[in-house]
């Protein structure tokens, strides 16, 4: 695909993405939920491509996992969908309002960003979902997603343009790349004649090449590097619970903890019960963890490393500063979980520790948009500008002045 075929159809998505702003929300929610439909009635076709990709994917671990499509996760794809389809119309949501001394009214509100353009890897879940969260938000999404999820990809996308088609809407409103090689990829971050945002889902290497290359305003999807820290006031039992949860339920994601921080008083206790609940785990322990567990010695570089696997880094603390040291070094400011009894520790956690989400009690998987009550997200931000944390339906919109007079100048 030259640049300019990737050009054209840029300008055919940022047509779309005009008469999809002027949409009304029934029809933006009818086609959401066409897609949802589609997803369960032909759920079998496409787990069949999926199974395709699978087969011509060659890596294991993490990666074969976010490819892998299943039953259960159609369904989580169709109900995620429904989800957003019920949410509320983000569009012209008054922010704020005001009459001003004289006379004039003067509001701010919600209206898309235009095109949204979103480069991931593997996760053929995503392309349904950010195209679900686009269309409900009234922006155009320009997927380019990668070379083993192409075909899967391919046949998400035509539900979408089928469904788009049917409720008379412009079917390019989503819109795949049909080449994933780098250099397409590459040429797909400086359309800044079609694009408005640019949202990477993958990892370090994506991440990297986005700051490289892109001539378009991008929000970071970033590493999540999480750390649980339990507290010496910790329930046990509880922390347990929690540390499994947030390595185990699904340890390729990335609000999955990486790092457990136990304090030095329980350390003797707690290290011990955490080997045995998560025995498929394996434990890298600075030399203080050494001296309660039979562990892997951790290198600087662990402590660093988004691992993505059953693996999971410990250090022994003497106290909550140095806890929250350890996260301000080696965080990347995605979520971070505290496990305390003691509420100046808790309030002194949520206060200091500088992350997108902080977490008290509760599981670093939390940090998700369907979770938190958003019905999706196009991804986590870990940056401090437009937005941070989950990126919803709200998230995708901008602001816009809005100043009605009766004749009044200046």
């Amino acid at each position: 695909m030259t640049t300019e075929q990737l050009r054209e159809q840029g300008r055919r998505v940022r047509a779309a993405a005009s008469v999809l702003a002027t949409a009304s929300d029934q029809a933006r929610r009818g086609v959401l939920e066409a897609v949802a439909n589609a997803l369960e009635a032909r759920r079998d076709d496409l787990l069949a491509v999926n199974a395709l990709d699978l087969a011509r994917y060659d890596d294991a671990g993490a990666g074969r996992d976010r490819l892998l499509l299943s039953d259960a996760r159609v369904a989580s794809m169709a109900s995620a969908l429904r989800d957003v389809a019920a949410a509320p119309d983000p569009l012209f949501e008054v922010v704020d309002h005001q009459v001003r001394p004289n006379g004039l009214d003067v509001a701010r509100v919600r209206v898309p960003l235009g095109v949204i353009g979103v480069v991931y890897e593997n996760r053929p879940n995503v392309t349904s979902d950010v195209a679900g969260l686009c269309v409900r938000s009234g922006n155009a999404a320009y997927l380019r997603g990668s070379a083993s999820a192409q075909a899967t990809n391919e046949f998400i996308v035509e539900l979408w343009r089928e469904a788009l088609v049917a409720a008379q809407l412009p079917a390019d409103a989503v819109a795949l790349v049909a080449d994933p090689s780098h250099e397409a990829a590459v040429a797909f971050m400086q359309l800044d004649d079609v694009l408005d945002c640019l949202i990477p889902r993958g990892g370090p290497s994506l991440i990297a090449a986005m700051r490289e290359h892109a001539r378009v305003p991008y929000v970071l999807d970033g590493d999540g590097n999480c750390h649980v820290y339990v507290d010496a006031s910790a329930d046990l039992e509880m922390a347990l619970a929690i540390v499994a949860n947030a390595k185990t339920s699904r340890p390729g994601v990335c609000n999955a903890a990486e790092t457990v921080l136990v304090h030095e008083a329980i350390a003797a206790t707690f290290l011990p019960a955490l080997v045995e609940r998560i025995p498929e785990v394996e434990l890298r322990g600075d030399a203080a963890t050494l001296e309660f567990v039979d562990a892997t010695p951790a290198s600087d570089e662990d402590f660093a490393r988004e691992f993505l696997d059953l693996i999971l880094a410990s250090k022994v603390v003497s106290s909550l500063d140095e806890a929250i040291e350890h996260v301000a070094r080696y965080g990347t400011g995605h979520s971070e979980a505290i496990v305390t009894s003691d509420q100046a520790n808790a309030d002194a956690w949520v206060r200091r520790v500088d992350a997108a989400a902080v977490l008290v009690n509760a599981s670093t998987r939390f940090i998700d948009g369907g979770e938190l009550g958003l019905g999706g997200e196009v991804g986590i931000s870990t940056q401090k500008l437009h937005a941070r944390g989950p990126m919803g339906l709200r998230e995708l919109t901008c602001l816009k002045w809005v100043v009605r007079g009766e004749g009044q100048i200046r």
